[in-house]
């Protein structure tokens, strides 16, 4: 079956380089995902990382979208509960008027970073009163629809500027749940199978969205492409997600033990238990990316991947993203 190829970009900053470096390479990347006929082109939010530049993918996108001028850009994604709803739909709603038709908003609900990080970001919230995940998801979609309802606290104030087309929005989530609350308000959903690739979860997740919403969700996933087989597998090396549990019950998935250790640390907990996972990459020659990928197109019903390059140098990533692209146009030819 036919199903487009979208990119998700952390802006990784490689050993050596700078932040600077990083975000210019991105934007880079996202420059030649259009010439290359990619769908869409999506930043990450990552916060208190100094391996990681893209802190506001608000401000990165629009960067991108002066630098391009096909390719939709967006956010893969904003999280959430650190931010007023009122402010993300007035922010998107102005990168909509800007760039007519080629804005997505992504959100998501991880805090994007350690504890100290999600308390500064959130140290002027109202403690007492704060909404959960869903009250909040509701909230933003009224603000882009200008459909708050008239007994809202917040009922009057109407998110600016109003764009000729509203942005492409997108639910990210790992869940059943975050499935449902999409089809519920009428977004579209990613499954972050970066993040959970747990194939039962994958099928009950994507089920639930398609039978709500009537229509297919999109895959997030690792991939690297290279000229051999084995050259991909010694780029991706011992990539490895330590999911750390804490005893509220809580997960959260980082790139190392000394990550984990200092999550918890800044949490405040001693006692933790740890579970380290090789995360699934496709990783492989054009052939063999292209036959997985067909492959799950087809077991899921999937019309869209989104392919974050879990790598952080530029060239490798650059390499994957174009021989990702050849792979389809040898397919046509």
């Amino acid at each position: 079956m036919p199903y487009a190829l979208s990119l998700l970009d952390k802006s990784p900053v490689p050993e050596g380089a700078t932040a600077a470096e990083a975000l210019q390479r991105t934007v880079a990347l996202a420059q030649r995902a259009e010439q290359l006929g990619y769908q869409r082109f999506w930043v990450a939010e990552h916060h208190g990382n100094p391996g990681l530049a893209g802190s506001a993918p608000e401000v990165l996108a629009a960067h991108i979208l002066a630098r391009t001028s096909r390719i939709r850009v967006g956010s893969g994604g904003v999280m959430l509960q650190h931010y007023s709803p009122f402010k993300v739909a007035e922010q998107f709603k102005l990168l909509a008027a800007l760039a007519p038709g080629r804005v997505d908003l992504g959100v998501g609900k991880a805090p994007g970073g350690l504890p100290l990080s999600t308390r500064a970001l959130q140290a002027v919230h109202d403690k007492t009163a704060k909404p959960d995940f869903a009250a909040r998801f509701a909230e933003l979609d009224a603000f882009l629809q200008n459909a708050l309802p008239a007994a809202h606290p917040l009922a009057g104030a109407v998110a600016q500027p109003q764009p000729p087309s509203l942005p492409e929005r997108y639910l990210l989530g790992g869940s059943p749940d975050s499935a449902a609350l999409a089809a519920r308000h009428g977004w579209n959903f990613t499954y972050a199978g970066h993040f959970n690739g747990d194939p039962a979860n994958i099928e009950r997740s994507l089920k639930v969205y398609r039978e709500a919403a009537g229509r297919a969700p999109s895959l997030a996933l690792y991939a690297l492409v290279a000229p051999t087989q084995a050259q991909a597998e010694r780029v991706v090396g011992a990539l490895r997600v330590f999911k750390l549990h804490l005893p509220t019950g809580q997960t959260f998935n980082l790139p190392s033990e000394q990550a984990a250790a200092e999550f918890a640390r800044q949490a405040g907990v001693s006692e933790y238990r740890l579970e380290e996972t090789r995360p699934h990459v496709i990783a492989g020659s054009q052939s063999h990316v292209r036959e997985q990928l067909d492959a799950l197109a087809e077991r899921y019903g999937i019309e869209e991947f989104v392919v974050d390059t879990p790598v952080t140098g530029f060239a490798d990533r650059l390499a994957s993203v174009e021989l990702l692209a050849g792979a389809f146009d040898a397919v046509a030819a």
